[in-house]
């Protein structure tokens, strides 16, 4: 008798062996077909699986959270079914679902064309429209090394042995096609449905080796159905249009070349929407009782050999050597320097929590190969804190960061906020010991700050577990941006520590945290999020004063100096050029507001103002204007 547990926690009851098919057709058949997989006692598995003793039991069906990633796998499979069916003699090798869909990577002579991509994608229609079962076997690993290195899949044949010994060795069938898969699948192609589509081909190597041989990647996205499918191809073009690269050329904020690689070049305007996020930034800090400090950008190895750094990062550093003969590293990050500060002087329980703040450069040594515009650059400024903390302080501390961090959001413009909790790393400093009690406290202190999280199993800092703050954009993307963690490890390699209030030394915790993470990446995503319409406090250019006619241009003059005066960021456009066309051209170049003055309004003291993307203007008279913009353009900050 086998009893399986459904989620409402009802029973049913087997004379033997039962497959999460046949449970399914017992609560009805509807629900049997629209199965995917099953859930059991956790575990994600084909809906042919035989369950042979007493379990929790869970239908997916394409609703569930688990489908996607299902159909996706299941998509990559048919995708290199039809490379193979098209181009004989394409060997395969890996092919993964993503995020967003799916890949294979082929080796193949000849490289892929957007031509092939069209065929292989109406070959892959057909695949799914025989609606060929997906089978799961289990091969003796001679036999299966035997299989593949007859068909000439040489990548195939040499991963066998790279399967652990204690695992069962699966292929799963699809037709006559096969490959190496530990699972699951759908019961058959046809469950894919059509919200699929082939995205693009690239390079790739073979193992991720850029000293193996070199492949071919197709990528492609699967949705659940064609109009999720639309969503997000229309979501992409909206992308496209808002890509902070292309607005970033078009406004002259900045821009990137050969001779600094992975270094921004900021332009006047770029450099004033910098600015305009720090000040913010730094009356949010003063604020919050962050004080803010500057470390060095070179120091030697032994520092950061002492904190643990050299070890994990070495790689990533850039270095120098002095005329000495030492080593010295510029920095990756500004935690063992905040170190550094602590340990002057000595330190009283009655100074903590200590809030240390620095928008502090630093440099990374990102491959070349991963460099992407101002999301990923190798010289950077993280907007940088390290809180010097009791242990009963860590909770209290944690909701006030929080606060701060929503409130930030909430000023930028980003309402939704997911949170995820890393907890320890494979590869970490510390004892299990040390790592308990991080993790324990973080876990209560994210609880008290009334934070619903989800866990993201093994992700955490090597030396201690982190918050993960996820923003989602105005087009539905999500970016990582914010970090809060908790480190035990840190001031004790580093030797740090205060006076107790048993006028003995005691040890602190450091809380590292971050709400922007860095100013280039986080402007790339400002910049997407508002495609260039920045709100008029962050905007680059605030206003341009554009006479209709000469005869205005002294009264255009006045009024820039004014605003200027009160603090904004202004020009005056005194072009012999038609207003239409001053206006359509600021317009192009989002500036916020317009203020169009003419002989009237110089003869009358006032000003036409025009709002970027309205189609009629406001009268008023240059004090009200002074006035009202002067207000507009103070940041959520200064409020």
């Amino acid at each position: 008798m086998v009893t399986i547990t459904l989620p409402d926690e009802s029973q049913r009851k087997f004379d033997g062996p039962v497959t999460g098919h046949e449970v399914a057709e017992s609560i009805g058949p509807r629900l049997a077909k629209d199965a995917l997989a099953v859930v059991v006692d956790g575990e994600l598995r084909d809906t042919t699986y035989p369950i042979t003793t007493d379990a929790t039991l869970e239908i997916v069906t394409r609703k569930h959270p688990l489908a996607l990633d299902l159909l996706r796998h299941d998509c990559a499979h048919v995708m290199a079914e039809a490379v193979q069916e098209l181009f004989p003699g394409t060997q395969v090798t890996f092919g993964p679902s993503t995020d967003v869909g799916f890949y294979y990577d082929f080796a193949r002579d000849e490289p892929f064309s957007t031509n092939d991509l069209e065929k292989i994608e109406a070959k892959m229609h057909e695949i799914i429209a025989r609606d060929e079962a997906f089978v799961r076997e289990v091969w003796d690993r001679e036999k299966a090394k035997e299989h593949f290195a007859s068909k000439g899949e040489k990548y195939k044949a040499e991963h066998v042995d790279n399967i652990p010994g204690d695992e069962d060795l699966t292929i799963y069938r699809q037709g006559d096609w096969l490959d190496l898969c530990r699972g699951p699948h759908a019961p058959s192609t046809g469950k894919i449905g059509k919200g699929f589509k082939l995205m693009k081909v690239s390079g790739a190597y073979w193992r991720g080796d850029k000293d193996n041989d070199q492949l071919q990647r197709i990528y492609g996205t699967c949705w659940s159905d064609e109009k999720q499918l639309k969503k997000y191809l229309q979501m992409l073009e909206e992308a496209e249009k808002r890509d902070h690269r292309r607005l970033g050329k078009e406004l002259g904020l900045f821009h990137l070349q050969e001779e600094a690689t992975g270094s921004v070049f900021w332009h006047p305007k770029g450099w004033a929407l910098y600015r305009s996020l720090e000040d913010y930034m730094r009356k949010r800090l003063e604020a919050g009782g962050y004080q803010e400090v500057k470390t060095p950008q070179l120091i030697d190895r032994a520092l950061w050999e002492a904190s643990g750094h050299w070890e994990k990062f070495r790689e990533d550093m850039f270095v120098a050597t002095s005329e000495d003969d030492r080593t010295l590293a510029v920095k990756p990050m500004n935690c063992p320097g905040h170190v550094q500060i602590f340990k002057q002087g000595q330190t009283s329980y009655r100074d903590l929590p200590l809030r240390m703040a620095e928008f502090g450069a630093c440099h990374r040594n990102e491959p070349s190969g991963a460099l992407h515009g101002l999301m990923r650059v190798r010289a950077f400024t993280q907007d940088d804190a390290h809180i010097f903390c009791t242990e009963d302080q860590i909770n209290s501390e944690t909701v006030i960061f929080c606060d701060l961090l929503k409130t930030v959001y909430k000023d930028l413009g980003f309402d939704e906020i997911v949170v995820k909790f890393s907890d320890r790393p494979e590869r970490r400093a510390g004892t299990d010991e040390s790592w308990d009690k991080a993790e324990g406290a973080l876990r209560e202190a994210v609880e008290e700050a009334g934070l619903e999280y989800t866990m993201n199993p093994g992700e955490g800092a090597f030396y201690g577990p982190k918050l993960e703050f996820v923003l989602k954009d105005a087009i539905g993307r999500d970016w990582q941006c914010g970090t809060l963690q908790v480190d035990v490890v840190l001031p004790e390699r580093l030797d740090a520590s205060y006076i107790g209030e048993d006028d003995k030394r005691h040890r602190p915790v450091m809380l590292h945290r971050a709400i922007l993470g860095s100013f280039e990446r986080f402007l790339a995503i400002l910049i997407e999020q508002h495609a260039g319409k920045f709100p008029l406090w962050m905007s680059p250019q605030q206003v341009v004063v554009a006479s209709i006619t000469s005869d205005a241009n002294d009264y255009a003059e006045e009024v820039r100096d004014k605003l200027k005066a009160a603090g904004l960021r202004v020009k005056a456009d005194l072009r012999n050029e038609k207003i239409n066309y001053k206006i359509r051209e600021h317009s192009l170049s989002k500036t916020p507001v317009i203020a169009v003055v003419g002989r009237r309004e110089a003869e009358e003291g006032k000003v036409a103002l025009r709002r970027l993307g309205g189609k009629n203007q406001e009268i008023m008279s240059l004090e009200e204007a002074l006035s009202s913009l002067a207000e507009e353009a103070k940041s959520p900050a200064e409020k």
